[in-house]
């Protein structure tokens, strides 16, 4: 081979490794992103504030985006089925989630301002924020129904970002997950109410005969990040799952999904019990007495 020409570096047998390992990871990569831009933001004016049954009891609020709440038929979120777990002579169960919607913009859009003006001395709140947060901090135009101008800065500082929102045409500071996460806390307790922080739920995603964790410096690890910081109680709700999946195995875990995300509804009341578990396994016991007998079969969470 003449000197001046080089043998080429990546030749094609010697990229087929190569190959192999990227290829898959492109095309996760390209549907995740396909799933997020395909993810339905639920219309607030269909999704009204639900209303607690009597007053007089302390109220579990429910805050979180649509794996808790969905209105896509065949979809179900896991808060619609926490109630039947709880007694409603002793507590009201109220989920007040909205699909679509990450930590920033469930602030933003005023649906918790709504809810802090309903919250009362001795309610609970739980909050879980987690896979909407990682879409756009904004996005440029033109607005189509793909845009998701959500997300929120990654992590748990204090760092933000000025924005002209493209979605709501005004001016806005974003912040971190953590900071946001932070401010649910606040607020909670400021009203002397007593805030759960819940990791994200897992997607139907397996690696070596295992679902795929939250990864650490990612969402539930930064959700367990702001509960240390604050005190706040935690529920890794992502774990729990996992671990309930994992004794299935895959071709069981199937029909408990409606995508690869959503919950199908034997997925949701899946996902409501894992979240009774961690419930159980607070420190303290806080919901010992309010649990319904359909709750006695299941077992504390031991981490």
């Amino acid at each position: 081979m003449h000197p001046f020409i080089r043998r080429p570096m990546f030749s094609l047998p010697r990229l087929r490794p190569w190959l192999a390992f990227l290829l898959p990871c492109l095309l996760a990569f390209a549907a995740l992103r396909a799933d997020e831009a395909q993810r339905v933001v639920e219309d607030a004016a269909k999704f009204k504030l639900e209303v607690k049954a009597d007053p007089a009891l302390p109220t579990l609020y429910l805050v979180g985006d649509s794996t808790m709440k969905v209105g896509t038929p065949g979809q179900r979120g896991w808060g619609d089925d926490l109630a039947r777990f709880f007694d409603p002579a002793k507590i009201n169960v109220v989920n007040q989630a909205i699909g679509g919607r990450s930590s920033r913009t469930y602030q933003t859009e005023g649906r918790w301002a709504a809810v802090l003006a309903a919250l009362r001395p001795g309610d609970f709140v739980i909050v879980q924020f987690g896979h909407n947060d990682a879409s756009p901090v904004n996005e440029d135009p033109p607005v189509t129904s793909k845009t998701r101008a959500r997300g929120t800065l990654r992590g748990v500082g204090e760092d933000s970002r000025e924005v002209d929102n493209i979605l709501t045409g005004k001016h806005e500071i974003v912040y971190s997950f953590g900071w946001y996460m932070r401010r649910y806390v606040a607020d909670i307790r400021a009203r002397q109410a007593t805030p759960i922080v819940l990791s994200l739920v897992p997607r139907n995603a397996w690696k070596d005969g295992h679902i795929i964790r939250s990864r650490p410096n990612h969402y539930g690890e930064w959700a367990r990040l702001v509960a240390e910081s604050t005190g706040a109680a935690f529920i890794d709700h992502n774990e729990i799952i996992a671990r309930e999946l994992e004794k299935l195995g895959p071709a069981q875990v199937g029909p408990l999904f409606a995508d690869n995300l959503h919950a199908a509804p034997a997925g949701a009341l899946f996902n409501a019990r894992a979240a009774v578990a961690g419930l159980k396994a607070l420190p303290g016991a806080p919901f010992a007495a309010s649990f319904s007998s359909e709750a006695a079969e299941i077992p504390a969470f031991a981490p």
